[in-house]
């Protein structure tokens, strides 16, 4: 009666029975551990390097203390344990109990048995279920143990920077006799306690839990275990209550999310991944019915290479379905950022592992984490044999409540569907399932007043979901996470690493198909660009572009995009010599002319830089064949030279016969004219070009967020340092040079950059960034209305409001794109360029371009220091398709190549073109398991149906639609026919081509 008289008494009656840290000399929890005794002998060593078994148990051991600390942070202790149990503990349950602030892996044998970390509840070791006199009572084992936590080593806080001079103390080192009994009776107290807790006052079978647990209590006395089965019967009673058949049943799965790399390095990852699969692997032989879903094929290559003996385990329970690969991705990565063939890779990379270590591919995408997810994904995946997708992060949005599946009580298809995920394991920073999870799993699977629980896989998750789908609400577009939209600017190295590496790898491929093609010696690097994508795809990981990890990640990964570039600038310069051997130029040769490659699939004229007569570099306005190259020997002469003139205020025009601009001293542009048309682009009294800065300080999250309260703190930037002045006077090139302090500290330098015949102006930026907590934009108010501004995504483009209507509309303050963004009204819009850059907005009639953060968290050096980018407005007649702002785009990004040659003729040669400015040639690159083959993907750019010729030089004998896992289709036979192939398109549609070369 009392359980019903006084509810919070009896509730709290139940916790102090539990606690472990009241009445612990009298609660059952006090009874958990037996005897205890000390280790026979303890010694260690420590290292600043992450270092194998072999090597460690060779090193000198010194003796080690419990209660001692070790490190400093990201160091390495190796702890030699010698063991002796004592023989009274025959057919006692014997642990070996670690506890530490780091992460610990015991070994035993030479193998990895067993993760041990605090913050994943896994301190003990399980050396025998109950002793036996034939079992020896004496061995040894190590504990390797990283001088870090969970979550790294935050000072202060999980994602501050962490502390380079961290200890992490050794607390608990010893044997104890585990009492198995008094863990059953515990684990069910502890379920009844939160069926009271959490089922509300409200419901009946609340106060049925609580009162049984006070009944628990009432028979359960801690010092004689023969009244334990009595009171395990009273919660036997309970749990043994079925549900009814309409009750809503949860697919439970364990998982253990592992960031790649974020409050840790990569390297240390690795041993997370070996921690924690480790003990799932220990979890399931004895727990069978235990499924593990597992993620990101790098992770598993990582444990192939380091972890041989644990990959075969692996291996093993992979076969047998359950450890379950899932995602089909090489890792799980930003959703938003990477471009097209970037996400394309990642599935490539992806399931070809693990069909080749495990026989199949995945049929699900796993990213639960990410920030959110681009609406060319779908595409995506179906391109890649998925069919089905799994993310909880949406459930993190600030504003919006986004409808989704996550627990009974949230979720949102309720009548709809019976069925839900639940993945249960420690995540993030690793760690996995534990036993007392599956423990109270066995205990819910069907009791009346709680979800059904199974354990379950993904496919059947998924297949049971299917036939349920006539009844599921359908989401259309990209699915925006109202949160962390500092990512897109954060660490602007690496998002500015990433796009040179995308167009180093685009380039290379392009160059070293062609070179096959005209060279029969040349080999097709496969090798070498399968682990340069594979650098730059795990770069990609959710935490590592978008910014949000500590420093220690940020020099991997520019020390990896410094080793692409390198790497690629040697392959690509191999390419050219192949494709071009008989045009370049030997050392002694008088004759001198250019040789000029575009690897974009259309025509381009332009202005380049070559070396002159004297070493000087002379420019040069040339036209190059799409796909192909052109020798240049003597330029031809723009229809209309570029004007520079300096007007007697200060400011100066510029114009080119296309665009004239006119800038004031401060380098703001007070006129931008198309020509042809005599059209304003800047409204009158508003200046272009206008930098602007923000205090960017959010609620937490410093790297990831920035609030909507940024907008109230805008300032001008205004402070001069040198004025306008020309630097180039016309002819092919005009420009102009002018520098701001930003700030209180920093520093912007920017050349303006005119070309003949170019139909945008370029800004060439440098800036000398010491800022804490700011924002740095630019802003272009345009002359133009429109309720909604384009922006180019992977593989396409979508449209995002320009007002704050809804919620929904508010909540996208800040935006992501790719290579542009366009505000357009009928007959005319304004576009801006950019090279680097992905964070933007569109308010009104105002286009922001985001150039630089400063968070202090989890990195405190996040970008300071010194920066350079290019980014460029154009305006149009027409829309933006006309215009031709997507091919302008990609001339900005990737750039003519210019090669000194000595040939003095040669006609120019285009290997690929396509007869519609809509389709985008976007790869072109040897088929993966065909050295015989190319494979060209090409994209519907415009958002139309159309059919186009795709026209080649090479010899081609045989074409085929495929895959994006470079499967022939069914039915994909091509014919090859004198105008080329010829392929359809809807919208946004992505098609891969297999080209297969005649002999």
């Amino acid at each position: 009666m009392a359980a019903i008289k006084n509810r919070r008494t009896a509730l709290e009656r139940v916790e102090k029975f539990l606690s472990d840290t009241y009445f612990t000399d009298c609660n059952l929890r006090g009874r958990l551990f037996g005897d205890r005794c000390p280790l026979a002998s303890l010694s260690y060593f420590h290292t600043p390097r992450r270092i194998p078994y072999e090597e460690a148990v060779v090193q000198e051991f010194g003796p080690a203390q419990v209660g001692e600390a070790f490190g400093p942070t990201w160091e390495t202790c190796w702890f030699k344990v010698e063991l002796s149990i004592p023989p009274a503990w025959a057919g006692r349950e014997v642990h070996f109990v670690w506890e530490s602030d780091g992460e610990g892996m015991v070994w035993r044998d030479t193998q990895p048995v067993q993760g041990l970390t605090k913050e994943g509840e896994k301190t003990s070791y399980i050396l025998t279920r109950s002793l036996k006199e034939s079992e020896p009572h004496s061995l040894t084992l190590y504990v390797e143990l990283a001088c870090n936590g969970l979550f790294g080593a935050g000072k202060g806080s999980m994602i501050a920077p962490p502390d380079p001079d961290r200890r992490v103390t050794l607390s608990k080192a010893e044997l104890v006799v585990f009492n198995r009994d008094v863990y059953e009776l515990l684990v069910d107290l502890e379920i009844l306690l939160d069926m009271a807790q959490l089922l509300g006052e409200e419901n009946q079978r609340s106060f049925q839990a609580l009162y049984t647990a006070n009944q628990v209590v009432n028979v359960c006395d801690v010092t004689d275990p023969s009244t334990f089965p009595a009171a395990r019967d009273l919660a036997a009673a309970i749990f043994s209550q079925r549900n009814g058949e309409s009750q809503h049943t949860i697919h439970a799965m364990g998982h253990c999310h592992i960031d790649s790399a974020w409050l840790w390095p990569y390297e240390e990852t690795i041993r997370k991944c070996a921690r924690s699969w480790v003990t799932v692997v220990h979890l399931m032989e004895h727990n069978p019915e235990l499924t593990f879903a597992c993620s990101q094929a790098q992770q598993f290559e990582w444990v192939r290479s380091c972890y041989p003996g644990l990959y075969a385990r692996i291996q093993d329970l992979v076969a047998k379905g359950r450890f379950i690969p899932v995602g089909g991705t090489w890792v799980e990565m930003d959703g938003n950022l990477p471009s097209g063939e970037s996400m394309v890779r990642q599935f490539l990379q992806g399931q070809r592992f693990f069909q080749e270590q495990f026989g199949r591919i995945c049929s699900e995408f796993w990213l639960p984490d990410t920030f959110g997810y681009s609406a060319q994904l779908p595409q995506l995946m179906r391109g890649c044999g998925i069919q089905r997708f799994l993310t909880q992060k949406l459930s993190w949005n600030l504003v919006n409540s986004f409808p989704m599946l996550k627990t009974v009580k949230n979720n949102k298809d309720k009548g709809r569907v019976n069925h839900s995920a639940f993945l249960f394991g420690f995540g993030d920073g690793g760690g996995g399932p534990t036993q007392k999870m599956l423990d109270r799993m066995k205990r819910m699977s069907n009791t009346d007043g709680l979800p059904r629980v199974q354990i379950s896989t993904p496919d059947q998750l998924f297949s049971v979901l299917e036939k349920e789908s006539s009844q599921l609400c359908t989401w259309v577009g990209e699915l925006f996470l109202e949160l962390h939209n500092g990512t897109y600017t954060t660490q602007a190295q690496i998002k500015k690493g990433n796009r040179e590496c995308e167009r180093i790898l685009h380039d290379v491929e392009v160059l070293s198909s062609l070179a096959v093609a005209q060279d029969t010696a040349f080999q097709y690097p496969a090798s070498q660009l399968q682990q340069l994508w594979r650098l730059l795809l795990l770069n990609q990981f959710h935490d590592v572009l978008p910014g949000s990890c500590i420093q220690l990640v940020v020099e991997d990964a520019l020390q990896y995009y410094t080793e692409i570039r390198r790497a690629g600038a040697q392959l690509q310069e191999e390419a050219v010599q192949a494709l071009c051997r008989d045009l370049l130029q030997p050392e002694a040769c008088s004759t001198r002319s250019t040789l000029v490659l575009n690897t974009l699939s259309w025509e381009r004229t332009e202005v380049i830089s070559r070396p002159g007569p004297d070493g000087a570099e002379t420019l040069a306005l040339v036209t190059v064949p799409s796909m192909g190259y052109a020798l240049v020997q003597e330029p031809f002469v723009p229809p209309q030279p570029v004007a520079v003139r300096k007007q007697e205020d200060g400011s100066i025009t510029m114009e080119n016969g296309v665009i004239a601009v006119c800038l004031d001293t401060t380098g703001r542009l007070t006129s931008l004219q198309l020509l042809d048309s005599g059209r304003e682009s800047v409204p009158d009294g508003c200046y272009a070009n206008q930098f602007a800065l923000f205090d960017d300080v959010p609620l937490y999250w410093d790297a990831w967020d920035v609030m909507d309260y940024h907008l109230e703190t805008r300032k001008p930037v205004t402070a001069l340092l040198k004025p306008l002045e020309v630097s180039l006077a016309g002819g092919l090139r005009g420009s102009v040079r002018f520098s701001l302090q930003v700030g209180r500290s920093s520093t912007l330098t920017q050349e303006i950059i005119l070309d003949a015949m170019c139909p945008y102006l370029r800004f060439l930026t440098q800036v000398e960034w010491k800022e804490a907590h700011k924002f740095l934009k630019v802003e272009f108010p345009v002359q133009v209305r429109s309720t909604n501004a384009t922006y180019e995504i992977q593989f396409g483009h979508l449209q995002r409001p320009t007002h704050w209507n809804t919620s929904w509309d508010w909540a996208r303050f800040e935006v992501w794109a790719h290579k542009w963004l366009d505000l357009s009204e009928h007959g005319f819009g304004v576009a801006l360029l950019n090279d680097c850059k992905y964070g933007a907005s569109a308010h009104r009639n105002i286009l922001s371009l985001s150039l630089l953060r400063a968070p202090k968290s989890p990195d405190s050096t996040a970008d300071i220091g010194h920066h350079q980018f290019t980014y460029a407005v154009m305006p149009h007649q027409g829309s933006f398709q006309e215009a031709g702002v997507i091919q302008q785009a990609y001339n900005l990004n990737f750039p003519l190549h210019v090669v000194p040659a000595s040939s003095p003729q040669c006609p120019a040669w285009s290997a690929f073109s396509v007869s519609s400015p809509a389709i985008v040639l976007d790869t072109v690159k040897q088929a993966e398991d065909r050295p015989e083959a190319v494979v060209v993907r090409l994209y519907e750019a415009h958002g139309s149906t159309v059919t186009a010729w795709l026209q080649t030089s090479l010899p081609v004998k045989e074409a085929m639609l495929c895959d994006l896992l470079e499967r022939p289709l069914a039915q994909g036979h091509l014919p090859v026919e004198q105008r080329g192939l010829k392929l359809s398109f809807t919208p946004f549609r992505v098609l891969s081509v297999l080209l297969v070369r005649s002999c």
